[in-house]
């Protein structure tokens, strides 16, 4: 090396053989010309050559001069470079340059070189990808890590090759790069701040999307060099995240962005650097959480991530941010949760708790994002999300929020379709949702227009899509129908109804809009548009659109024209889309996209139009029934039993025969109907009776063949077929025939003369046929009639008691085990109430007399001849036989006249009767005629007794049946302006002077100033004053004010001279006043009219007399705690936290499984007004899914026995101390009532009742209604699924079939069974089979002697046992027993083991206190 350097002194410079002189002489041509034979040269050239390194060491200097370097020709320069480039391989590893700023020069120009690299398809381009490559072999730029510069060199370098990369490159150019970059990274002694900058500049989304290579270089290039750079990676985050020094970098800001991406690249990257993001989750900053939260989202959710498994405190501080206060970390976390689930499924169990709290977030765009993150999960694939997650959904449905309930309305329907119809994933996926079904039918039950609208539309695109082919649409619909739950099936049939009635409203306007113009033309339209507009969203707006609609329909004959076929009755589904598309396409406007006139009747012709329901559909609807009945359909394949599927086959075509009666009129399907009546099956061939009835009014004249069929089979059945199919028939005959009068005399005389008291089971049917033929023809057969009751119903059949009655403690018991006598007297009842409905009138006073009977009925407990022959279940029959048939008098305007107050008041005492079963069927059938505003306003007043009921459930159903009648008469009023004159009868306000009268007259308001039973007259009004003073609509809390006022200045006026009873008066309307002035604020300002009392209850006020004394003592003035009323809620609170996670209950699976499962013990069909379920309750909306106690929870007894107002008055001096086991009164105050709702659910856990026990009269009954002990004996029928099951039936059938013989009598509201809220038969009951089994092996309770008062000595042990020590007490409790406490421990001992299953029970938890 010394001679080299001696060489080099010379400065003679050695050219290769060939060149000349390279110098700034020449040309540049010749230039380029000589140095490409250098370039040649030195690339032949090795390290091993040193004889030629030493020749041609001053030619390497002298390529490195100025003159070189700064050339301005590319050519050259590119030439000198490539030099430059091999002199480094062949001097390696020492460089012939010493100098270091020769040195920066030189790697500053070959960098500069390398941005030829760039354009690919440039001729020189081969010799760039050369100078690339030789610097990468041999590492050049390694010399310069001794430089003082070195970070400049490199970084430019760096940023040469970031820039000049591109898609045009191989894969080899980007394996040279990486291999330079690489080589600077690992053998360094450090990488700079700017140098890092350089690298993951390329890695910022935005330049990411700029230059896809560049990112692909960086990312190689990271992944290569990932342990060597990991500590700067360390630094520079630590810089930033803990130490806040933004100002190191540049990309600072990028800081989140730059994590993921590294992340993604190589994890081993960010070892030091996760941590760090732990502590920066619970920054203060909110940004910066939101950041942070949106990293980490990403980062768990990457599919192949595994940083959850592999950083546990990370993830669960993560989940933490689920509960951040602010808002939109939230929601990032909601968002971030469909990704989890999809990708990492074994995260689901550890997201289920926080989607839990996150679906009753306040904010509503939470839980949005909670039921679109669950739904797109579930769409992926249904195994990724558990039950918990949909059920999350499921409750959403409900939320006050109508964004929140159709996304979760419209998740469930898209996961429905997907899984069930299309069964996407197998029977199993389908079994598991096969509740969205029932679920989302269930949402037609709220008030809202539009969550109707929503059902409807997803009925008829998801459930039963309108698209599919006829016979594949009915066979859907058929499978469909024969699954859905009870309520569901109502929710249905409601729906059809009100697309029907909305259909015929249509109608009406079509064909008012051709008539010729008047003032009374312009109301009927306006009438009409208002009923229109009440079917559609947001009212009002939508009343200016429809009347623009009426107006179009005058002008337009073409559109008028279309809409008459959409709403003719022989409308196919195929005409009625191509009607709709017309329609919708004669009034768009390509002008105007978003058309709001447009919207609205998109709206109207969505619920009329018939999608569904055609000739070609019912006739494919019965081949399918029919296959089921050949056994050649799939039933079991569906999953449905033969049986059920043809059951519930033909209930399906007896409501569509309601909706659609045109549509039945084909030979063909008349034919199938006739073979039904032909079958076993007596349910089946009902149904096809009543598909006859509402479908056969022209099928005397257009299918005579049929006729002549059918006419036969009706009179045998009238005459011989069972009780339910002789009813049906006569209404057919009466339906369809012309010549009725000839046909019914044919049947009627026969039956007359043979009517035999001797064999009651043969009477039964002729009672019933009789029964009806009275009310359609009560003059054809005037005379025999009245000679039929006086002599035969009367006389012979009410008036003798022939068989004597088992001798049982039950009080109910099931249809099939009741006495044929027994129905034969309820048949003879009946009958004389439809012959006087049909009669109409009361001109032979036989009105007056059979109300006379009835009361007489109800006064002896349903044993007419008080031989004590009947036994208990039969009384309990013949007093709700009773009770029903005053009712169902009082609705005839004729009759109601009549009933007597004393009558009244009887009656109204049904509602308290003894026997569970009595008190639910005839709080529905009392339910019924007011909703129907058939039956007056004073019997709404009847509902106020139920506060004494001991069940829960009996309570929630009076409330609600109250909060649906009270809306159904506001509403009323407020459609029909014009019945201002019928104010007194219509206005529910009114029903406060009928409720306080009523409890003056109560028979347990015995003594007027005991505290005890004032707090239940309180109870009792608050219960109806509750509901009503909800809303302050129109001041009426000051008119409830001044109609007690009012009262007060009045006398009773059924006992005017009586002062007892006109102080009971002032006294209870002294309680009702401190109960409005305790609950409003507004009671004090001016009444908007002055009230009229009714003139048979309270006299006429005295003018001189002022009546300002306060009757209540003292003592009552703490028990009226001001507070506002509280709303009766529609829809769910959002926040309303669940019984327990697991266990969403449901209203359905407890309120309607309990209080539904028998006939429409639901108080209202789907739209109806519904309040919370009793005072306590809180946001109970809809007939589903806000948490409800479960099963377990939800049935326990009633803490211990209530005080019987006897026991009361003995009881002064104990008042205020409650005995052990005992509820001092039957508070349903909002405190209290939120303790039973915990506390009535403990049966379950303790005991199962039987039927004995569930039936068994009380110890300590009183006059007309259960003692207060009865929750736990024989109350508890209403506790509970399984418990209910037990005593549900016998209401169930029995209500069902006088709910639908009222409903087929009317006329007015002909077919209306088959859209009323009922359940259907065969669901939610027990086999008969097990109810006589549960019976038979239960254990008969002590008999009562007769319902009333306790007796005396009853009493007075009860009160002995007040003495009783705390420590008996206690015991008494821990076994688990509530005798009556004046019995001898060994006898407690004994009967708890004979009759365990009458008495045992959990004390609850206030009597313990």
């Amino acid at each position: 090396m010394a001679h080299s350097k001696n060489r080099a002194t010379d400065g003679k410079i050695t050219y290769p053989p060939g060149v000349k002189e390279i110098s700034d002489k020449i040309s540049k041509e010749e230039m380029v010309r000589r140095l490409k034979m250098v370039v040649k040269t030195f690339m032949d050239m090795d390290q091993d050559s040193e004889e030629e390194k030493e020749l041609y060491l001053n030619l390497a200097l002298h390529l490195a001069s100025d003159f070189f370097l700064k050339h301005p020709d590319k050519d050259v320069r590119l030439l000198v470079a490539c030099c430059l480039a091999d002199i480094f391989r062949i001097y390696a590893p020492e460089a012939p340059y010493t100098s270091p700023d020769k040195l920066k020069d030189i790697f500053m120009f070959i960098t500069r070189q390398l941005k030829g690299l760039e354009d690919t398809k440039s001729a020189q381009f081969n010799r760039y990808f050369y100078l690339l490559e030789n610097i990468a072999w041999v590492k050049s730029y390694n010399i310069c890590f001794e430089l003082e510069d070195s970070n400049e060199i490199f970084t430019q370098l760096y940023r040469t090759l970031f820039q000049v990369i591109n898609n045009g490159h191989n894969q080899k150019v980007h394996m040279h790069m990486v291999d330079l970059m690489s080589s600077i990274v690992c053998e360094g002694d450090s990488v700079s701040q700017e140098l890092l900058d350089t690298v993951l500049v390329n890695l910022v989304p935005a330049h990411k999307n700029l230059n896809k290579q560049a990112y692909d270089l960086a990312k190689a290039l990271l992944k290569r060099t990932a342990q060597a750079i990991e500590p700067y990676i360390t630094n520079f985050f630590n810089q930033v995240l803990m130490l806040g020094k933004t100002s190191v970098s540049d990309l600072s800001e990028h800081v989140f962005d730059l994590i993921l991406e590294l992340y993604n690249i190589d994890s081993h990257l960010l070892l030091s650097v996760l941590p760090q993001l732990e502590f920066k989750l619970k920054s203060n900053d909110n940004d910066e959480r939101l950041q942070v939260v949106k990293l980490l989202a990403k980062m768990f959710g990457a599919k192949d991530s595994e940083l959850a498994s592999q950083n546990k405190p990370l993830w669960q501080c993560y989940l933490g941010r689920f509960n951040d206060i602010h808002v939109p970390v939230r929601l990032e976390c909601v968002k971030f949760a469909s990704h989890c689930l999809m990708n990492h499924p074994d995260l689901a169990k550890d997201l289920t708790e926080y989607l839990k709290v996150r679906s009753h977030d306040p904010e509503e765009a939470i839980r949005h994002d909670v039921i679109v993150s669950i739904v797109t999960a579930s769409k992926k694939d249904l195994s990724l999300v558990n039950d918990h997650l949909l059920n999350f959904v499921r409750e959403r449905t409900l939320d006050k929020r109508w964004r929140v309930r159709k996304e979760a309305m419209m998740g469930l329907a898209q996961i429905y379709k997907k899984y069930s119809l299309q069964a996407e994933a197998g029977k199993e996926a389908a079994k598991q949702i096969s509740w969205i079904k029932d679920k989302l039918l269930h949402i037609y039950y709220q008030n809202s227009i539009d969550d109707r609208l929503l059902v409807e539309r997803i009925f008829a695109q998801y459930l039963v899509p309108h698209n599919l082919e006829t016979t594949e649409r009915m066979k859907c619909l058929y499978y469909l129908y024969a699954t859905l739950d009870g309520n569901a099936v109502k929710a249905l049939n409601e729906m059809w109804k009100c697309q029907n009635m909305l259909r015929h409203h249509v109608k009406d306007l079509l064909d008012l809009v051709k008539q010729p113009k008047s003032d009374s033309y312009n109301k009927a339209v306006f009438s009409k548009v208002m009923v229109i507009t009440r079917n559609l969203p947001d009212p009002g707006k939508t009343q200016d659109f429809v009347k623009k609609l009426a107006q179009v329909l005058e002008e337009d004959e073409k559109i008028r024209k279309q809409l008459e076929t959409l709403v003719s009755p022989s409308c196919s589904c195929k005409q009625a889309e191509v009607c709709v598309k017309e329609i919708t396409k004669k009034l768009g406007s390509p002008k105007q996209p978003s058309n709001p006139f447009l919207e609205m009747v998109k709206f109207l012709l969505e619920r009329i139009a018939p999608v569904h329901i055609d000739t070609e559909s019912i006739s494919a609807l019965i081949k399918q029934v029919n296959k089921s009945i050949e056994g050649t359909a799939d039933d079991e394949d569906e999953g449905v039993p033969t049986e059920q599927a043809i059951r519930a086959g033909l209930e399906l075509l007896k409501v569509l025969s309601f909706t659609h009666p045109v549509s039945f009129h084909s030979a063909e399907t008349f034919e199938s109907l006739l073979g039904c009546l032909r079958m076993d099956d007596e349910k089946v061939a009902e149904a096809a009776l009543q598909i006859f009835k509402n479908t056969g009014s022209k099928l005397e004249e257009s299918f005579p063949h049929i006729k002549s069929i059918l006419l036969p089979v009706l009179q045998q059945k009238a005459k011989k077929g069972p009780p339910r199919q002789a009813k049906y028939a006569i209404h057919c005959i009466h339906a369809m025939f012309t010549n009725r009068d000839t046909h019914f005399a044919q049947i009627f005389e026969p039956l007359h003369k043979s009517l035999d008291t001797d064999n009651m089971e043969q009477l039964i049917t002729p009672l019933t046929t009789l029964g009806h033929l009275a009310m359609l023809a009560p003059e054809q057969f005037a005379a025999p009639l009245k000679s039929l009751v006086a002599n035969f119903i009367v006389k012979d059949l009410l008036m003798n008691d022939r068989i004597p009655g088992k001798k049982t403690t039950k009080l109910w018991v099931p249809d099939d085990e009741v006495s044929p006598e027994t129905l034969a007297k309820i048949q003879g009842l009946k009958l004389m109430v439809r012959w006087l409905l049909g009669v109409k009138n009361n001109q032979s006073k036989s009105g007056n007399s059979t109300l006379r009977m009835l009361t007489a009925i109800l006064s002896s407990d349903g044993d007419l001849t008080e031989q004590g022959k009947m036994g208990k279940p039969d009384m309990s029959r013949l007093r709700l036989a009773a009770g029903c048939a005053i009712l169902r008098l009082a609705q005839e305007p004729c009759y109601h006249e009549i009933i007597t107050l004393e009558q009244y008041q009887l009656c109204a005492l049904v509602i308290n009767d003894e026997c569970y079963q009595v008190r639910q069927a005839f709080a529905q059938k009392l339910h019924k005629g007011l909703c129907r505003l058939r039956l007056p306003l004073e019997y709404l007043a009847v509902f106020t007794l139920c506060a004494k009921d001991p069940v829960k459930e009996r309570r929630a159903h009076a409330r609600q049946c109250l909060v649906k009648n009270i809306n159904l008469r506001r509403e009323y009023l407020k459609q029909h302006a014009a019945v201002s004159e019928k104010l007194i009868s219509l206005l529910p306000e009114y029903v406060v002077p009928y409720a306080i009268h009523l409890l003056v007259h109560d028979p347990d308001y015995v003594k007027v100033q005991d505290i005890e039973q004032l707090k239940d007259i309180k109870e009792a009004l608050w219960f109806v004053l509750e509901i009503l003073m909800a809303k302050n609509e129109n001041n009426s809390h000051a008119f409830i004010r001044k109609m007690v006022e009012n009262i007060k200045q009045t006398k009773d006026g059924q006992c005017p001279d009586d002062a007892k009873i006109n102080e009971k008066l002032y006294t209870v309307c002294d309680v009702a006043m401190n109960i409005v002035i305790s609950k409003s604020t507004t009671y004090s300002l001016e009444s908007p009219k002055d009230p009229v009392l009714p003139a048979r209850y309270f006299t006429q006020p005295d003018k001189n007399f002022s009546n300002t004394k306060n009757y209540l003592p003292p003592e009552m003035k703490s028990f009226f705690t001001p507070g506002k009323p509280k709303a009766a809620n529609v829809l769910g609170a959002v926040n309303k936290p669940l019984s327990a996670t697991g266990k969403l209950q449901t209203k359905l699976s407890r309120m309607e499984t309990i209080s539904n499962a028998s006939s429409n013990s639901n108080p209202s069909s789907p739209g109806r007004s519904k309040g919370r379920l009793d005072s306590a309750d809180v946001d109970h909306s809809e007939n589903e899914d806000i948490s409800m106690k479960s099963p377990s929870e939800t049935e326990k007894p009633s803490r211990g026995r209530k005080r019987g107002a006897a026991a009361n008055q003995d009881d002064k001096g104990q008042e205020s101390k409650p005995k052990r086991g005992r509820k001092k009164a039957a508070n349903t105050s909002t405190d209290d009532a939120e303790d039973q709702w915990g506390e009535d659910s403990s049966m379950a856990e303790t005991t199962m009742e039987t039927e004995d026990e569930q039936n068994s009269p009380p110890k300590r009954g009183r006059r007309g209604r259960p003692p207060k002990s009865a929750a736990a004996k024989d109350e508890t029928p209403g506790k509970g699924r399984r418990g209910r099951r037990k005593t549900a039936p016998p209401v169930d059938e029995e209500n069902e079939e006088e709910q639908q013989e009222e409903e087929e009598e009317d006329e007015e509201d002909a077919g209306s069974e088959n859209m009323e809220v009922k359940p259907k038969g065969r669901r939610g009951r027990k086999p008969r089979a097990e109810v006589s089994e549960a019976a038979s092996d239960s254990v008969e309770s002590t008999p009562q002697k007769r319902r009333g008062r306790p007796p005396k000595s009853l009493t007075a042990a009860r009160k002995a046992s007040g003495g009783r020590s705390r420590a008996a007490a206690n015991q008494e409790e821990e076994s688990d027993e509530e005798m009556d406490t004046a019995q001898q421990s060994e006898e407690e001992e004994d009967e708890s083991v004979d009759a365990s299953p009458k008495v045992r029970r959990k004390v609850g938890r206030r009597d313990r206190r």
